[in-house]
């Protein structure tokens, strides 16, 4: 019988599935961070290095909204089998993840006090992309 909806352990490898994501990160960067003497960041805050990368990520923001909506709209309309890969969601927002943390390395290299700091912002974009290709191409770790 085809039954509709969520399997009965789906929140619990939900759930799973994003504390082992959290664990992965926050063990990451509190290692690297003490490894290469970088002040930790607030927790959730834009940690603009100054001025003109405030002015520049909130372009690459904007930028990657406008292209979801345009990417979203596209794809409605066209024929099911007939989407475009390069304006898929998850597509952009890997580009747009990309972008934004090499920004912010770029910015740190040139204006941050601290020498290593982009190296941890570097670091850490790689273990994001990492962890999201690796959820993505495994279906979710098979927990999902």
């Amino acid at each position: 019988m085809l039954v509709y909806g969520l399997d009965s352990d789906f929140w619990l490898g939900l759930l799973l599935l994003l504390t082992i994501v959290s664990l992965l990160l926050v063990s990451f960067n509190t290692i690297i961070r003490r490894w290469l003497k970088v002040e930790r960041k607030k927790v959730f805050s834009y940690n603009h290095v100054n001025e003109k990368h405030k002015k520049i990520d909130r372009i690459i923001r904007i930028i990657a909204a406008i292209s979801l909506i345009l990417g979203y709209s596209i794809n409605i309309m066209s024929y099911p089998t007939n989407t475009y890969w390069f304006i898929q969601p998850w597509y952009i927002i890997i580009v747009f993840l990309v972008v934004s943390e090499l920004g912010r390395a770029v910015m740190e290299r040139k204006y941050a006090q601290n020498p290593n700091a982009y190296k941890v912002t570097i670091l850490e974009m790689t273990l994001i992309l990492l962890i999201y290709i690796s959820i993505l191409t495994t279906d979710f770790w098979g927990l999902v």
